[in-house]
């Protein structure tokens, strides 16, 4: 009896370090696939809206031409990573977001061998680059439409939406989503402007041409796609009525349908037959919920976090409260960015023209757990601009909105302010590169009018001052590059207190600790050996301070 006593005790004993050791196994292995080495990991991106960076020919419009030769700025200010917004040819209703043919570059900005080069120049300095790619919708001047209307019966017919009788879905920039052509009475489907149609997803053949598209440009050697209004897909058909809600309607079913995840597993299938090419996606939706269910490794590798990036006034506290859901929320990395072509400039929307704060919040965004996403200008403080009269107004939506407020019956003056608060045109302003005549961005003329702070906000001007918001993103993303931490880092402290946004990221037995305070000056008290990477202990308002923590085989005693 005592014998059965002592080996049942030792099989127990030996049951439960077999368990030890699956449970340490297993949180290694977890550990190992959470800081599994990505170059987009260890990258910082650098959004190029392509009709406003660099001209090289006078017409007003950037090209590549033009973008080439600011690929030596772009390296030395650190950035890994080119996003290009839309550069195929296109009638430009909604500046290149209306792709006329997936196969061509627009002449506006090029031909096909400056885009090689372009591509080419930017790998030789160790930048890799990504297209933004457009596959909700085409333009109606797309060959697959101008076929599509010609007949009910024409073999591109089904590649869009037909309807005899169109339900209450309305257009994201206002107005009905759908629009009668005349030459079948018949409606067709655009969720933005009736410029822009629809494309059926639904439609193997569509599938299938998409498919072909992405491995065109993969085999010219892209690095990978930002996918736009990715969500939106039209992939179940028209179903019912959207709800309505105090007059406003709810866009609960032309938008996340329930085929829209299979339709982005056949799109990463594509991507993954090459190597080391990456996807992110602009999911419509600033609520963690909806964006969270986008990434994984079959479908995208990131999203971009508009509950974070979003944010339409400064708040620390809900700065704050996003870090931490991203942190709880996200499968793998979230996405950082404060600035879009899609939103007022960070500056202005959130620093209220504060170059400090702008900072503070770059500092935020270069450190932080994620993978940051810089929008041209933003380094040098580029401010929004506003049209005065509509005929300075350039963007459709603005444009729509403006239209829209008239029909409602309200004076030029009143539409005008409801069109600006709609108008996506404040952060798309020409690069300010020097305080030449038309900022250096062209020789003769711009698409868009140019902020008139251009001569004392521009590169060449900031580059020469020791402590302008351009050498401090210099010199932050030269951080983040040198500091594995900063890029793979776990965070092993995420806090909120007296108006500061603090946190310890930890990897591989380092540690280093960013402040970011946007309250009173403060005196910091280091922990002992800690060492300051940038910043000093008088913490002022809007200002920060990034040390590496003692570590005892880093720092072994004498």
């Amino acid at each position: 009896m005592v014998s059965m006593k002592i080996h049942s005790k030792l099989f127990l004993l030996s049951a439960v370090l077999l368990l030890c050791i699956l449970i340490i196994f297993c949180s290694g292995a977890l550990k190992e696939k959470s800081t599994t080495k990505n170059w987009w990991k260890e990258s910082v991106f650098y959004e190029i809206y392509m009709p406003s960076y660099a001209d090289s020919n006078g017409d007003g419009y950037g090209d590549f031409k033009g973008m080439t030769n600011k690929l030596d700025y772009l390296q030395s200010l650190g950035v890994k990573g080119i996003w290009l917004t839309p550069f195929l040819q296109s009638p430009k209703v909604d500046n290149g977001y209306d792709v006329a043919s997936y196969y061509d570059i627009d002449s506006t900005y090029g031909n096909i061998d400056e885009f090689k080069k372009y591509l080419s120049e930017a790998h030789k300095r160790g930048i890799k680059v990504i297209m933004d790619m457009v596959l909700n919708h085409t333009s109606t001047d797309s060959k697959w439409f101008r076929e599509s209307r010609k007949s009910i019966n024409n073999p591109y017919r089904d590649y869009y939406i037909w309807k005899d009788k169109p339900n209450n879905w309305e257009s994201f920039f206002g107005g009905g989503a759908w629009q009668m052509d005349t030459l079948t009475n018949q409606y067709y489907y655009h969720k933005f402007d009736a410029r822009m149609a629809d494309l059926n997803w639904s439609n193997p053949k569509v599938v299938k041409e998409i498919q072909m598209v992405l491995r065109y440009w993969l085999n010219l050697g892209v690095d990978g796609f930002r996918l736009d209004v990715i969500n939106f897909l039209t992939t179940d058909g028209i179903t019912t009525d959207n709800p309505m809600k105090n007059g406003v309607q709810q866009h609960l079913n032309d938008i996340n349908q329930t085929g829209v995840k299979e339709a982005m597993k056949k799109i990463k299938l594509i991507v993954n037959e090459y190597e080391n090419r990456f996807i992110v996606g602009e999911i419509g939706s600033d609520k963690i919920e909806v964006l969270k269910q986008y990434q994984s490794t079959e479908l995208l590798d990131v999203v971009f976090n508009f509950n974070f990036g979003s944010i339409a006034k400064f708040s620390g506290q809900r700065i704050f409260d996003e870090l931490q859901s991203m942190e709880k929320n996200m499968h793998s990395y979230p996405t950082l960015f404060f600035g879009s072509h899609d939103m007022p400039r960070m500056i202005d929307r959130l620093g209220d023209g504060n170059t400090d704060r702008a900072t503070a919040l770059a500092a935020l965004m270069l450190t932080a757990k994620g993978i940051p996403f810089i929008y041209y200008g933003e380094e040098i403080g580029m401010h929004n601009i506003i049209a005065q009269h509509i005929e300075e107004m350039v963007d459709i939506q603005g444009k729509t909105h403006y239209q829209l407020a008239l029909a409602t019956g309200k004076t030029s003056a009143e539409a005008l302010i409801e069109g600006n608060e709609h108008n996506r045109d404040k952060s798309r302003s020409p690069m300010q590169w020097n305080g030449n005549a038309f900022a250096g961005f062209s020789t003769k003329k711009t698409w868009i009018k140019i902020n008139q702070d251009y001569k004392e906000v521009n590169v060449q001007d900031l580059t020469k001052k020791e402590n302008s918001i351009l050498n401090i993103y210099k010199e932050l993303i030269a951080l983040r590059n040198k500091e594995k931490v900063l890029q793979y880092g776990n965070y092993d402290r995420l806090e909120y207190k007296e108006d500061q946004i603090l946190f310890t990221r930890s990897f591989d037995g380092d540690k280093i600790t960013v402040i970011i305070n946007f309250g009173i000056e403060k005196k910091m008290i280091l922990p002992t050996g800690a060492k300051i990477l940038m910043g000093n202990t008088e913490l002022k308002s809007n200002s920060f301070i990034i040390y590496r923590n003692y570590v005892s085989y880093l720092y072994p005693t004498q």
